[in-house]
């Protein structure tokens, strides 16, 4: 595996692999892998002749109040399980070599980041879209794989490639859970022992929820302020930032349950701030 800290030679090298007819994947992550990394380097890796995962660290998503000296590292850790996923490249650029003082080029999607976690972070989607645009630049992917815990940032990115005519093909991935539900995430060992016994009721609540549209509940107001209600028995060291039903796509809010929806939640436990979503089929209702 090669590790490659400047921009510049990252480009260089993708390009050359380009130019020699190759197929580029790149696995965009913030570090400190778990399985669900994992998950989307082995995908990758059986869909390309090339596999990059990008490690950075994007200070241009976190708000000034949020987690960006604390978000966790180990970076021999990581690379030793790129290894072990057969990376060819673990690309590490450095914030200043990323974004320079005078930065003043950013990349937005304002339609989608109306609600949902932009409510609570306002620039964190701007920070998230620029970054990665800079990374298609750099390491040119013909494919690029997100996970889906994460959906407004892959309808973000899913809309910037689109609508910048951005050669590479987005690739959603189905989140990867714990054995108890609870959705994995690099944030989840900010979670204290009685924190982490309440964690998966977020994933049972949107279960739960999904059960109630097969039963044929679609009025939104009805199946959020069930959901709340359960979350308020299950979780009481939590506090729910958001839950939202909305159109998988643009992401508006659904006042009532039409078609395929998203149902998707951000709760906040006292260090550690968790999102989840579920997807309702519109074969479910029927």
């Amino acid at each position: 595996m090669r590790c490659i800290i400047e921009p510049r030679e990252m480009q260089v090298w993708s390009t050359q692999k380009r130019c020699q007819g190759k197929t580029l994947a790149l696995v965009p992550t913030m570090g400190y892998f778990h399985e669900g990394h994992l998950a989307l380097m082995r995908w990758a890796r059986e869909h390309c002749d090339v596999l990059m995962v990008s490690l950075f660290v994007n200070p241009t998503q976190f708000a000034p109040h949020e987690d960006l000296k604390a978000y966790p590292r180990d970076l021999p850790r990581d690379a030793e399980l790129a290894r072990e996923q057969g990376v060819d490249v673990l690309f590490t650029p450095t914030p200043e070599s990323m974004f320079s003082k005078d930065h003043a080029a950013w990349v937005e999607a304002p339609s989608l980041c109306r609600g949902l976690c932009a409510v609570q972070r306002p620039t964190h989607f701007r920070g998230v879209a620029t970054v990665v645009a800079k990374l298609f630049l750099l390491t040119s992917p013909t494919l690029a794989v997100f996970g889906e815990k994460d959906w407004q940032q892959l309808a973000v990115i899913r809309t910037m490639a689109r609508d910048l005519n951005m050669p590479v093909e987005i690739i959603g991935r189905p989140i990867v859970r714990e054995a108890d539900g609870l959705a994995m995430s690099s944030r989840n060992i900010y979670l204290s022992p009685e924190e982490r016994a309440q964690a998966p009721f977020i994933h049972q609540g949107l279960q739960q929820i999904r059960g109630l549209t097969e039963q044929g509940e679609t009025d939104a107001n009805i199946l959020l302020a069930a959901l709340g209600e359960m979350y308020q028995r299950t979780m009481p060291l939590a506090a729910v930032e958001y839950m939202s039903l909305v159109d998988p796509e643009q992401l508006f809010p659904l006042e009532e349950i039409q078609g395929p929806a998203l149902l998707a939640v951000a709760v906040r436990f006292k260090t550690a701030r968790l999102i989840d979503n579920i997807l309702i089929p519109v074969e479910e209702r029927l």
